[in-house]
C-alpha cells in the first residue's frame, strides 16, 4: 500500500508528491527539517521537537507556516493516514519557489512543507542488546550546527565512513575532542559514574533525547558533567551511548575498533535506555 504524505497543504499519495526544480531547498538547501519518534502509534517528546522546529526556522529566517497546534493536528492526521505505530515522521520547511538567486526571494514567497512517514523498530532495535560500534571522523560542518538544517553533505559523507567500516556510527572530530555524532549525540561514562556530553552551543544540535535523557539521569541521582571530551578519553570510557529521536538511547561498544570498557553494553546506558522507553510510553 502507498504511503500517504503531506505537501504545501494537502495529502497526496507519495508517488504524486512533486517539488519544482526551482524550490530554494533543492537548489540552495535552504530549509530546515525535524523529525518526531512515533512509539504505539503515538508521538514521542513531540512538544520539545516543534520547539526545536520554530528555533531552527527563525535562526535562518523563515516564518513558521504553522502553529504548534497545527503541527501536531498534521502530525497526528499523518500518522493515522498511514496506520503508522512505531517510526518516525519527517518534516520539512523551504524558503519556497523563486527564480535561482542567491539573495532570499521576495517578501510573501509561500515555504514549501514536507511531512512524510517511515516504518521503523527503535523499541525491538536488535542493536540495543548487541551494542553499536562507531568510528570517529573529521567534522566538516559549518559554523551554526545548532540550526537543524537540511544541508546535510558533511553527515551524509560521515554516515557513508561508517557504512564503509561496517558500524553504526560515525562521532565527529574538531581539534582533539568529539562534537557529536553524525545523526546524534554522544555520550561517555567515565570510570567514577559520571555521564559525560558536550554542552550546548553553536557546535552541536540541541538533540532533543539529549535533553530527556539529562532529565532523566538527573532525577536517578547520576553524576552529569557537561563538558567536552576527547577521543583519547572516549577510548578510555567506561561506557559510551549515543542519542536521537530514531535509536532513543544506544549503547556503543566499540570505538575505532577498540572495546568500550567491557565491550558490550553497560548497566549506565541500559538503565537510561529503560528510563527513556518508559517515559516515552507515558508522554
Amino acid at each position: 500500500m502507498s504511503r500517504t504524505v503531506y505537501l504545501d497543504g494537502r495529502f497526496v499519495p507519495f508517488e504524486e508528491a512533486r517539488v519544482p526544480i526551482m524550490d530554494r531547498g533543492f537548489l540552495f538547501a535552504d530549509g530546515i527539517y525535524e523529525v518526531s519518534a512515533v512509539l504505539d502509534g503515538r508521538l514521542v517528546d513531540n512538544a520539545a521537537h516543534l520547539a526545536r522546529l520554530d528555533r531552527s526556522l527563525s535562526e535562518i529566517g523563515i516564518a513558521n507556516p504553522y502553529t504548534i497546534e497545527a503541527w501536531t493536528r498534521l502530525q497526528i492526521d499523518l500518522v493515522a493516514r498511514n496506520g503508522l505505530t512505531e517510526g518516525l515522521v519527517y518534516m520539512q520547511v523551504t524558503r519556497g519557489v523563486a527564480e535561482r538567486d542567491f539573495a532570499f526571494p521576495a517578501a510573501g514567497t509561500p515555504p514549501t512543507v514536507v511531512m512524510f512517514t517511515q516504518g521503523k523498530a527503535i523499541r525491538a532495535n536488535p542493536l540495543a542488546e548487541t551494542g553499536a560500534k562507531v568510528i570517529t571522523v573529521e567534522d566538516l560542518r559549518w559554523k551554526r550546527r545548532d540550526i537543524k538544517s537540511v544541508a546535510l553533505l558533511a553527515q551524509v559523507l560521515a554516515k557513508q565512513s561508517a557504512a564503509a567500516a561496517n558500524v553504526a556510527e560515525a562521532w565527529m572530530v574538531e581539534d582533539g575532542v568529539v562534537t557529536e555524532g553524525s545523526s546524534s549525540t554522544a555520550f561517555i561514562v567515565t570510570g567514577d559514574d559520571r555521564i559525560v556530553t558536550r554542552p550546548l552551543s553553536t557546535a552541536i544540535l540541541p538533540g532533543i533525547t539529549r535533553k530527556a535523557v539529562l532529565r532523566l539521569a538527573a532525577e536517578g541521582g547520576l553524576g552529569i558533567e557537561e563538558r567536552p571530551f576527547s577521543v583519547e578519553e572516549a577510548y578510555a570510557a567506561a561506557e559510551a551511548f549515543y542519542t536521537s529521536a530514531s535509536a532513543f538511547v544506544m549503547p556503543v561498544v566499540a570505538i575505532d575498533g577498540r572495546p568500550v570498557g567491557e565491550g558490550r553494553p553497560g548497566p549506565r546506558t541500559r538503565r537510561l535506555r529503560e528510563l527513556y522507553l518508559a517515559m516515552a510510553r507515558e508522554s
